[in-house]
């Protein structure tokens, strides 16, 4: 007779009533805790939707000021006037008639190096002007056009193109045989003399008063000639 002993069932294969019943009661508190977490993760995003939402729409509601345009300005150049007067020992009508004579000018006046009339155009002239002083030697030109002249008593210009500047001669009779002649010049100061602008204007009226001694002899001597044709 063989007796057959029985053998408990296996722990790691069977499990008791009260143990599964534990696991389940354990992934139903996980479940509804992930619940609750994916739950709270959805308010917390919306939230913050809505936050993002409102600040948007606040910052477009506010009105900024256009920016503000730099302009940048070109430096600003210094001119200056100088005027000089003369007597001179010819009537107004000589006087007037050998200033009208552009391509002379040079003859008489010191800085003044070359006047050439265009061609096919009477009222515009091209001007070269050469001389030494402050340490430089200075040359400029520039194309003048002459304005429309009052006979006997004006004569004016101003620079188009080149070295800027304009000017005017002003004839007043004196006498039957005399005038008076105000000579006044404009000019922009060269950037090379800058440095010595306060010095300039009275250098350049020297220059000017220079020109008008040397226009009367000019012109006394044209007024000499032309009697003598006369004769």
């Amino acid at each position: 007779m063989s007796v057959t002993a029985a053998v408990p069932p296996s722990t790691s294969t069977m499990s008791s009533p009260a143990t599964s019943s534990s696991s389940s009661s354990s992934s139903i508190l996980d479940l509804n805790a992930r619940r609750k977490s994916i739950s709270t993760s959805s308010s917390s995003f919306i939230s913050t939707h809505r936050f993002k939402c409102i600040i948007s729409r606040s910052f477009r509601s506010i009105s900024y000021p256009s920016p503000i345009r730099i302009r940048h300005l070109s430096p600003v150049m210094e001119w200056q006037d100088c005027t000089v007067k003369m007597e001179v020992d010819v009537p107004t009508s000589v006087a007037y008639k050998c200033y009208s004579d552009h391509g002379a000018i040079p003859e008489w006046m010191p800085f003044i190096s070359s006047v050439k009339m265009v061609e096919d155009k009477p009222d515009l002239s091209r001007w070269s002007l050469k001389y030494k002083a402050f340490g430089q030697d200075l040359e400029y030109s520039w194309l003048a056009r002459h304005m429309q002249p009052t006979p006997n008593q004006k004569l004016h210009w101003r620079s188009v193109e080149g070295l800027p500047n304009r000017g005017a001669v002003r004839f007043f009779p004196k006498g039957p045989s005399s005038c008076i002649i105000q000579l006044t010049v404009s000019y922009e100061v060269p950037l090379l003399l800058v440095p010595v602008a306060s010095a300039l204007k009275p250098f350049f009226e020297n220059l000017l008063a220079q020109g008008l001694e040397r226009f009367a002899i000019f012109a006394k001597s044209y007024s000499a000639d032309v009697h003598l044709n006369d004769l």
